[in-house]
């Protein structure tokens, strides 16, 4: 291809990008009338359902050969940007900057959002509990070390509700100041994190001392202060905090996942593929599990998941959480919760959220973080 024709298919381009130009600034003063409407008629400021619907209809809309797994990214950032125009979305997430909780609150409100700190999860509750926070996002589940038990005991005293959850599949790097293995004296991390790398901490550092810290951020803050110091986190932490990767992908199990949920003052409405979590308490007596389960099978829903915990006001009593296929709105589901209402002690609806669609690059643009920092 000669150099004229290059110029002048880069002017075709140059010219479809004006026009998407100004159709985003044409989707932007409609975005402002809406929100001009919704604060006039008291609406809802934000409708995660809406979002999800955007997304469905235009991945199924695509005839290509624009690849249909970056199009919920650009839109994410399209409708990111719109809300930001009628008012700042507040999400707060397990700080400092960079942890996988941070990921995971970008990879769900786009980089428009306003992202704000907590240095705890009992934290997060409570910011949006009190509604300085329209939403918040607390890490729930890693597919090798099993599910965060203080979230789950947060909810059975909270109000809040799940608005969605997000899954980052998780790839933890040992990261340190010089990228020298010989250098490292100390290594800190997560306990989690920890976990999902012993096998190969055992084998490569055994004697490196080994400490906790409540976030892969905090480690990576560590590491950058101290030479002989390493820590296990993200490649958005090694970007952010300016360290080398003495190795990458140090987790034990490569197919390392973790859930996040939001969580919010209101779930969604229906989408047509959306799960609900519940937990409750049993009724004393023989088959009890298998009476308070049976209406699920009754009305053919598909039970995904079941987690018992200690229930602490009543020693020796356990709280069930329990999630299935299915919105609370669904006929057979709001039948069969209310059958098996009869059948426990307590029944809460933690809330019905779309399924997770995982992306298939989760590390997300990196440069947000970088730009923040210049």
């Amino acid at each position: 291809m000669s150099e004229k024709e290059i110029k002048g298919l880069r002017g075709k381009i140059d010219r479809i990008d004006n026009q998407l130009l100004d159709l985003l600034n044409e989707r932007a003063k409609l975005v402002l009338k809406v929100g001009r409407i919704k604060q006039e008629s008291n609406y809802d400021f934000h409708m995660l359902d809406r979002e999800y619907e955007i997304y469905e209809r235009l991945v199924k809309r695509n005839p290509g050969p624009f690849p249909t797994e970056a199009i919920r990214d650009v839109f994410r950032e399209i409708i990111s940007a719109s809300l930001s125009m009628e008012k700042l979305l507040k999400v707060v997430y397990l700080g400092p900057e960079a942890t996988f909780c941070h990921i995971a609150s970008i990879q769900q409100f786009g980089h428009s959002a306003g992202f704000f700190q907590a240095k705890g999860i009992a934290d997060i509750f409570d910011e949006v509990e009190r509604g300085r926070m329209d939403y918040g996002v607390v890490p729930i589940e890693n597919s090798t070390e099993g599910v965060v038990n203080l979230t789950l005991d947060l909810f059975i005293d909270s109000s809040l509700k799940i608005c969605a959850e997000v899954l980052l599949q998780v790839s933890h790097h040992l990261l340190s100041r010089s990228g020298k293995i010989e250098d490292i004296k100390r290594i800190y991390s997560h306990p989690q994190a920890i976990a999902q790398c012993s096998n190969w901490l055992s084998k490569n550092l055994p004697h490196a001392q080994v400490k906790e810290v409540f976030s892969t951020a905090k480690a990576a803050q560590h590491a950058a202060e101290d030479e002989n110091v390493a820590a296990i986190a993200s490649e958005f932490a090694a970007k952010y905090y300016r360290l080398q990767a003495v190795r990458k992908s140090i987790e034990d199990i490569a197919q390392n996942f973790t859930k996040f949920w939001v969580i919010g003052t209101k779930s969604p409405g229906r989408t047509g593929d959306d799960k609900t979590s519940i937990m409750c308490s049993l009724k004393d007596g023989v088959g009890a599990l298998y009476h308070m389960l049976e209406p699920f099978a009754g009305q053919g829903i598909n039970l995904t998941k079941i987690e018992s915990r200690p229930f602490k006001k009543r020693p020796w009593e356990y709280v069930f959480f329990i999630d299935i296929e299915g919105h609370a709105q669904d006929k057979n589901v709001s039948t069969a919760l209310e059958e098996m209402k009869e059948k426990t002690q307590f029944l809460k609806v933690l809330g019905s959220y779309p399924k997770s669609k995982l992306s298939e690059k989760t590390i997300l643009q990196i440069s947000l973080l970088e730009d923040s920092r210049k």
